[in-house]
């Protein structure tokens, strides 16, 4: 076992992890974080991407060891209240909520998670730059045109505001 101590959504914990550990398990199982989803254990789909010192990751692809003093930010960390109430949402939250950009849900963290990356690093993309960025996450459902939509609109809201 090794000792880990990460700061997940502003909040510190130390554990003891088994060192191969996936950063996934890790927050679902350890932390209770069910936000972060698995969904195909071979990091095709998106659904577990979580941000890793502001960047996304898809945290089956990284160990718990190697968030091991580092910050973490995961869906229920874009909130103040951990995303127990729709006034305190997110921006993307909202726009996803309002468009309609999930059907079943599966993927929509992992979704939400990695356009609050890209969103950081290009305040104001194209629906082709958005469609490019959000390329590693896959949706079975909606066929994402309401995802970029949802995107686009929390753009401008999201440019002066610092990335979790």
């Amino acid at each position: 076992m090794t000792d880990v101590a990460v700061v997940v959504n502003g909040r510190l914990h130390q554990a003891l992890v088994e060192p191969r550990s996936l950063l996934a398990s890790f927050l679902r199982d350890d932390l209770g974080l069910t936000g972060t989803a698995m969904g195909c254990d071979t990091s095709a789909c998106g659904a577990c991407t979580v941000l890793l010192d502001g960047m996304s990751v898809k945290s089956c692809t990284v160990l718990a060891v190697q968030a091991d003093g580092r910050e973490v930010t995961t869906i229920e960390g874009l909130t103040t209240t951990g995303g127990k109430s729709i006034d305190s949402a997110h921006p993307l939250q909202d726009t996803f909520h309002r468009f309609h950009a999930s059907q079943c849900g599966f993927c929509t963290p992992g979704m939400i998670m990695a356009a609050t990356s890209f969103l950081a690093e290009h305040p104001d993309p194209s629906g082709e730059e958005v469609r490019k960025g959000l390329g590693g996450n896959l949706c079975r459902c909606t066929g994402y045109h309401n995802i970029v939509r949802a995107v686009l609109e929390a753009a401008p809201l999201l440019r002066d505001r610092p990335t979790p």
